[in-house]
This record gives structure tokens, C-alpha cells and sequence, in this order.
């Protein structure tokens, strides 16, 4: 993992001795030798990361953050887990070298994984790309996803990573609990949400898949000079899931406005940059996959922004509580509402 030439530092201190650290990995990292400088990431609100530099080369670390938690959050075990097991598929990840968890090393539990000199997209509208390279972009995330939901759990030792079968009932059950744990306000769109979902799932169709959770544009380490992707990353939401899950989450973005803290596609003349449209991607995507069409997508829609909404709602209450990461928390936090009022206007369309 990298933050690559586009992204930027945050100069924020932070809580743990380095030299600690340097002797802990020393001891635990074959072939990882100090003296150790931290800086850290700006990105990675809800785990956050840093970029180690040592005298055996470039690393980075991510953690959990520091303070009270809730329970099932910020699983960086989880994270190297599944990174572990991916090492040896088609699915691009970064490797995974080292777990702790030992709270006195540096405060929390983290793992050490190696630095990818990549790139990192933010903008979906990707403006410093031709035509021909934003098509090629767009294609190459539809074959990671693929890739992803193709692999098969039992023979990478993933098969205990989730419960399989019902998963947007247990979805929907977990995120509304989240929101509950972290509500600080009534907001009339949420509430039809919590009341709409669970009446209209779909019935199970059996389909189980690993299932990344937070699967867009920016959780991808791109090739410095091509399209391909080098990992993909952030794995902490990631669980034996529904693959129409993951789709429906990064279909979004066509859906969201362009600009602000989660840039979309919404309003961009996107033919004539040479990105697909919403309904062209979820057909390459079920090319790859072997299916004719997603019966019910506005349903899996609908879910996605309530579980982002739901997500966002931890981060805007960390933020009331200084527990957030990143400088980003508070106004992503503020993108709650207006998350839960566009999938309300999907339940209308």
C-alpha cells in the first residue's frame, strides 16, 4: 500500500513511541530493521494509517484508532486476515506481514503490510486521463470485483470469515443497531428507511461470495503509469457476504453529486468522457459473473446508501467525540441526511 503521488500527509502527531515499535517489529518482522519514522496518512479515517520508514525499506502500518470502540468496528484482524488469504489469487492485495495484538506496543492493536508505489484515483470523472484511460479504468474495477467474488472461501481458508445465507437480513439488523448505538439526531428519512428495508428484501438467492464492503475507486492502488490495479485495500468491512452487495455500493457514485467530500458521477456528462453508465457496468459485471440480469437493483441500491448512511453516522458521533481520524470526519458525517433522502427517492422511483 501506498498513498502514491496524488495523495497528501496529515502532519498530526500521534500517541506512540517509535522506538518501542521499532523493537517490537524487530523482533516479530523477519528481516525489518530500525531506526523507524512514522508519518501518517490523511486518509483512513475510520483505521488509521501510517506510512513507516525504516532502514529495510517502506511499510505501512494500520491501527485502531484510539478510545471506546464499538465492539464489532475498526476489525484490523479481520483486515489482516483476509489479506493473508488473498495472497495467492487473482485478487490484487498488498501483503500482509505482521498482526498485533498486544495493546501496549503502540496503544491498539495494528498489522504491518508493504508499501505499493501506486496511485490512488480520487476523482471518479478522472480528469487527467484520455477517454481511452477512463474506459480502461472502470474495466479493470469491474474485473477486480469479479475477480473478488469469484474466489472460492473453502479453498483459500475463508469459509469461518461469515455466516452465510441471509445476509441483507442480518445487514440490515446490524446497521440499524449501529445507527441506534451512534444516533444523534431524528431524521424522518432514516426512520422509512429502517421500516423499508426489512419489508421488501428480496428472497435469499443462495448467492454467497467474499464481499469487500467498501468497494470504490479510491480503496484501489492503481499502476503508476497503467490502468491495472496493484491492491485493493481497506478491508475492515470485508465478510462472506452477497456479491450484489458490493456492486450496488460502488453503483452509488453514478448516483451522488460531483464534488465535496464523496465525489459522484451525478450530473457529469459521462458518455463523453468515456465512463460507462450505471446500467452498462452492472451489464460487464454480469458478463463476468455468468448472469443475465439483478432482479430487485433499486432494492440493493437503497441498502447501499443506508448502510453508508449508517457507517457515516459512526464517524459524525466520533467526531462530536474526538475519537475521529481524519479532518474529513465532521463533514462526512454532515453527507447522513442527504445519503438516506436519495435512497428514499429511489423507494419512489
Amino acid at each position: 500500500m501506498s498513498n502514491g503521488d496524488t495523495a497528501t500527509q496529515d502532519k498530526t502527531t500521534f500517541d506512540f513511541d517509535v522506538e518501542t515499535l521499532a523493537r517490537y517489529l524487530e523482533s516479530n518482522v523477519q528481516g525489518f530493521k530500525g531506526p523507524l519514522t512514522a508519518e501518517k496518512f490523511a486518509g483512513g479515517q475510520s483505521n488509521p494509517t501510517f506510512l513507516i520508514k525504516a532502514t529495510s525499506g517502506r511499510y505501512v502500518l494500520r491501527r485502531k484508532p484510539p478510545g471506546e470502540l464499538l465492539k464489532s468496528a475498526h476489525a484490523v484482524d479481520r483486515e489482516f486476515q483476509v489479506m493473508s488469504a488473498l495472497r495467492e489469487t487473482p485478487v490484487p492485495v498488498a501483503q500482509a506481514f505482521h498482526l498485533c495484538d498486544d495493546d501496549s506496543i503502540i496503544g491498539s492493536m495494528f498489522y504491518l503490510m508493504e508499501y505499493i508505489d501506486g496511485r490512488v484515483l480520487w476523482d471518479p470523472t478522472l480528469p487527467e486521463a484520455t477517454q481511452a484511460e477512463r474506459r480502461q479504468i472502470y474495466n479493470e474495477m469491474n474485473r477486480v470485483l469479479a475477480e473478488l467474488h469469484s474466489v472460492d472461501v473453502d479453498a483459500v481458508g475463508l469459509s469461518d470469515y461469515g455466516r452465510p445465507g441471509n445476509y441483507f437480513a442480518r445487514q440490515i439488523s446490524r446497521w440499524s443497531k449501529q445507527y441506534r448505538a451512534t444516533e444523534t439526531e431524528t431524521l424522518e428519512s432514516m426512520e422509512r428507511l429502517l421500516q423499508w428495508l426489512p419489508e421488501n428484501m428480496p428472497a435469499d438467492d443462495g448467492k454467497v461470495a467474499l464481499a469487500h464492503g467498501d468497494f470504490r475507486l479510491d480503496n484501489m492502488m492503481f499502476h503508476p503509469t497503467s490502468s491495472k490495479v496493484l491492491a485493493l485495500v481497506d478491508w475492515e468491512l470485508s465478510t462472506l457476504g452477497h456479491p450484489f452487495a458490493d456492486l450496488a455500493y460502488q453503483c452509488m457514485q453514478w448516483r451522488m453529486p460531483h464534488g465535496g467530500v464523496m465525489s459522484g458521477l451525478g450530473g457529469i456528462d459521462r458518455q463523453s468522457l468515456g465512463i460507462p453508465s450505471e446500467q452498462e457496468y452492472v451489464q460487464e459485471y454480469c458478463q463476468r459473473m455468468g448472469l443475465t440480469e439483478i432482479p430487485s437493483w433499486n432494492f440493493y441500491l437503497v441498502f447501499s446508501f443506508f448502510r453508508l448512511a449508517a457507517i457515516l453516522q459512526g464517524v459524525k458521533k466520533r467526531a462530536l467525540e474526538g475519537n475521529a481520524s481524519s479532518e474529513k470526519a465532521q463533514q462526512m458525517g454532515e453527507l447522513v441526511e442527504p445519503l438516506t433522502r436519495m435512497a428514499c427517492e429511489l423507494i419512489d422511483e
